[in-house]
């Protein structure tokens, strides 16, 4: 038997083992000022590729009055307890109801947390004798909820219609077996590679198959699609997408999400979601401003047009500069350079002290050994000098890494 402290202090996580080094620069970094395309990073002015502030929102004036005047009115405690026992308000059914009209559904329910629903609502709808077959790509939340699940799961390759179909085949037969449900789960966008789940073919497959389908649009809801409806509109399918998931953290750039469904089922998540029925309701400033943050969305089409404007002649330059995007499709931006984590360290440190511009950076074990993924998020708040400025920046490291100038044996100070 060992001490659960010492035990701790004994393997601190894959990500924790580097926190002594990466705290506060590289892990829990201060973005400070107001929430714009250049804030400030330890003192300096830097322009930041990194918040999933996608419309816009999260500083608009018509947002921050509304944000104030709620507050003001209701305060953050009010109303008091979870929905079901004294929590419920006219304006959370009202979000509701017009989540489920934007999305075609026929009802939805809120919640307090995207991770937190995502996870508890699999838990929900699951039971022992149901099989779910998932995308190897899916987000944390999704595989946080999987872990809950007490019967068989696949996971499938990611966006390989034949390994799905392959996981299907095996699927069903256990089903069949148990007297069980088939539950699929993908996202509409994959915010590490920016592709898209490829919904239109799974939903092809229920031609063969008996399932349903749940899709993650984190990324995908107010930005994709005609109206911003999210990635089942964009590939003409929403009809087929059996539930669906989308935040409010990163096109309305607030907290919290929702499930939109079919009445039965989203009112049976009501009185299933162990998240929602144990835990306080969402505060109502938070509902009266992502009441205007869904209304800006739906109304003002120059704010996605600005973003999918920005983000296309950002890649549009770096792909014209010989930059490897991978498999993007949308907003995300990730670019992929060859490298290991030395040269990542001394890479990032460069650009944010020396250039002044703040992105993300990914290393092995999240990419491959050897690869070094620097991700871009582009938003409407970003402007065409942005773009510019950090096209020709991104040819200057490129050239570095290249050349050597980034290997070390020693992390780079900051």
């Amino acid at each position: 038997m060992i001490d659960l402290f010492e035990k701790i202090k004994g393997n601190r996580g894959p990500l924790g083992k580097y926190a002594k080094e990466a705290h506060g620069y590289f892990a829990f970094p201060k973005l400070e000022g107001e929430l714009s395309n250049k804030m400030k990073f330890r003192g300096k002015e830097v322009l930041q590729w990194s918040l999933n502030n996608y419309l816009g929102l999260g500083n608009h004036p018509e947002v921050r009055k509304v944000d104030a005047e709620a507050s003001k009115d209701w305060g953050l405690a009010y109303p008091m307890g979870a929905r079901m026992m004294s929590g419920n308000t006219i304006y959370h059914e009202q979000l509701e109801t017009e989540l489920a009209k934007f999305e075609k559904k026929e009802d939805a329910i809120l919640l307090n947390y995207g991770y937190q629903g995502m996870v508890s609502a699999i838990d929900a709808l699951l039971d022992r004798n149901d099989v779910v077959v998932y995308d190897a790509e899916a987000h944390a939340c999704i595989i946080d909820g999987l872990r809950l699940h007490q019967g068989k799961r696949f996971v499938f390759q990611h966006n390989d219609m034949a390994s799905l179909d392959k996981m299907l085949a095996k699927a069903t037969k256990i089903a069949e077996t148990t007297k069980g449900a088939i539950l699929v789960i993908t996202e509409g966008v994959f915010g590490m590679s920016g592709n898209q789940g490829n919904i239109k073919a799974i939903v092809e497959l229920k031609k063969k198959y008996f399932f349903r389908l749940l899709v993650d649009d984190a990324h995908g809801f107010g930005t994709m699609g005609p109206t911003g409806a999210g990635t089942g509109e964009k590939q003409g399918c929403q009809d087929g997408i059996d539930i669906y998931f989308g935040t409010f953290a990163k096109a309305m750039a607030s907290i919290g999400g929702f499930m939109a469904s079919d009445e039965d089922v989203i009112d049976y998540l009501r009185y299933n979601m162990r998240s929602q029925i144990y835990a306080k309701s969402v505060p109502m400033p938070i509902v009266i401003g992502n009441l205007k943050r869904l209304d800006l969305l739906r109304n003002c089409p120059e704010m996605r047009e600005q973003l999918w404007t920005v983000a296309n002649t950002l890649q549009k330059g770096l792909r014209e500069n010989g930059f490897n995007l991978g498999t993007t499709t949308t907003q995300v931006t990730p670019v992929i350079l060859d490298g290991d984590i030395p040269e990542a360290t001394n890479l990032i440190v460069d650009l944010r002290e020396n250039f002044g511009i703040f992105c993300s950076i990914v290393v092995y074990p999240v990419v491959p050994k050897g690869i070094i993924m620097l991700r871009l998020i582009p938003t409407a708040m970003h402007t065409l000098e942005d773009v510019k400025y950090t096209i020709n920046t991104f040819k200057i490291i490129k050239e570095k890494l290249a050349s050597g100038a980034y290997k070390s044996e020693i992390v780079a100070s900051f």
